[in-house]
């Protein structure tokens, strides 16, 4: 397996390289021997990365990491209703104070609704509505400072994702599929499991930026067909279609042989190719017959309530198992608690809190948590104060997310907010700092990953980033 080049001064691939490499995939390499390569076996080769930039390569330096599951809560949950209880606000329960809210008219101080215990030898606190999850907290390294620029859904989950508060940036799974590839070449090195109502923001959330299109995220279901528009049509057999296919490559192969700087173009053959792969395996990926019933309850798969979440953490599970590089599974509805706060996280913690930590024991179980890096989190977090009756605002200055699995230091606890919860103030912690750690993991120099972009280089710690330390085992 070859390895993220270290020359041109630590970057990833020079304009000179890349120049190279589409000639040899265009005119250079002969548009006739593209076609025959991308016919002979209907797909590309794996080993050559002019031609497949999702080709599996090593980092700069031994990665703990080989997969990442991000388990993405929209809306932003409460860090204070969930595992950073704060005792001072509940002493101060009522009493109002003067606090800038997204929403305007605050309300006063409003402790938790919910009760907390300790867990595990670590003594994490986790409030009563994630039983389950609370069981793992000796795997998990809380980050409790967390803070990003905007306090409006959509650019903080541009940020959250892209580093980048605004749209047209690649996604942090687009990064590392730009630098590592994915070990199966059958699906996508970047899968998304969406929610029941679509993301804020859509697809910039996954997208590609100016990185070549093949490192975009695709959007997966977990019911019915993985992908839209992917099965073949009944009346055209599996050689028909290749046959097409091999078709078209020989024509777009000519088009790029005079065109050999046209990224976009090599991105349309890859879709094709992948797109015909994937009709086998992104179906049997959802297939989950072949689970045992102990399996399917872990995850909560035949009950109501867990049933959606659950085949989303089972699907991630099989998708990293098979070699897929970055899955991201957004849970259902938003935990936007403007109003009732209790029903909503309620609600929230009933759906995810049995396929989360079906999740985790069934990695451990396989020897998969190893290799596998799980992070758990929202855009921002939320306001101490009340807003309405029993809801909470938008609070990006303060929130939290964890991690547990490959490279983690599990029963550790990073960063604190102030005594209410509203601020990051010990250990300030950015979305660069937790992205520059999941590179570090996946065994890449988050300062070295870059790309040259209309004369610049870029990469997804752009504005800056540390890795988090003391967190790593």
């Amino acid at each position: 397996m070859s390895k993220i080049p270290s020359s041109h001064c630590g970057r990833f691939e020079s304009l000179l390289n890349r120049r190279q490499m589409l000639q040899r995939a265009g005119a250079g390499f002969g548009g006739l021997a593209l076609t025959q390569l991308l016919a002979s076996e209907g797909r590309l080769a794996a080993s050559d990365h002019s031609l497949n930039p999702l080709a599996p390569r090593g980092g700069h330096f031994p990665a703990k990491a080989k997969s990442i599951i991000w388990l993405f809560m929209e809306g932003a949950p409460s860090s204070v209703d969930l595992f950073d209880p704060k005792p001072e606000l509940t002493q101060r329960d009522g009493q109002t104070i003067s606090i800038d809210v997204f929403n305007g008219n605050p309300g006063p101080l409003m402790k938790s609704p919910f009760t907390f215990k300790q867990y595990g030898e670590s003594g994490a606190w986790v409030c009563d509505r994630y039983p389950q999850v609370a069981k793992h907290v000796d795997d998990f390294a809380f980050v409790k400072s967390l803070h990003s620029d905007s306090n409006d859904h959509v650019p903080a989950l541009y940020q959250i994702n892209t580093g980048i508060a605004r749209p047209g940036f690649p996604a942090a799974g687009a990064w590392f599929t730009y630098g590592l590839g994915s070990e199966n070449q059958n699906l996508p090195g970047f899968v998304v499991l969406g929610n029941n109502q679509g993301i804020k923001g859509g697809p910039l959330n996954w997208h590609a930026g100016f990185l070549p299109a093949a490192h975009q995220g695709t959007l997966f279901r977990s019911n019915g067909n993985p992908i839209l528009n992917l099965t073949r049509p009944a009346d055209v057999s599996r050689e028909d279609q290749r046959r097409q296919l091999d078709l078209l490559a020989q024509l777009n192969a000519q088009h790029l042989e005079s065109r050999p700087g046209e990224l976009e173009l090599l991105g349309r053959i890859q879709s094709f190719e992948l797109a015909y792969r994937m009709q086998t395996e992104a179906t049997r990926m959802i297939d989950f017959s072949t689970e045992t019933q102990t399996t399917r309850k872990m995850y909560g798969v035949d009950q109501k309530e867990t049933q959606s979440y659950g085949a989303k953490c089972l699907l991630a599970r099989r998708l990293v198992e098979s070699g897929v590089r970055f899955v991201q599974v957004y849970s259902d509805g938003e935990w936007d608690a403007h109003s009732n706060l209790t029903e909503n996280h309620t609600s929230h913690c009933r759906a995810t809190d049995v396929p989360i930590a079906g999740l985790l024991t069934d990695l451990k179980q396989r020897g998969l948590l190893d290799s596998t890096l799980v992070i758990w989190g929202g855009e921002f977090g939320r306001m101490p104060v009340s807003q309405g009756k029993d809801g909470r605002d938008h609070n990006p200055q303060g929130f939290m997310a964890w991690m547990a699995g490959a490279g983690i230091r599990g029963g550790t606890s990073f960063g604190e907010t102030d005594e209410i919860g509203y601020k990051a103030v010990i250990d300030k912690t950015t979305v660069h700092d937790l992205h520059a750690t999941m590179l570090h993991l996946l065994g890449v120099d988050h300062q070295r990953l870059t790309y040259l972009h209309n004369g610049r280089e870029y990469r997804l710690t752009d504005v800056a980033g540390e890795v988090l330390s003391k967190l790593l085992a």
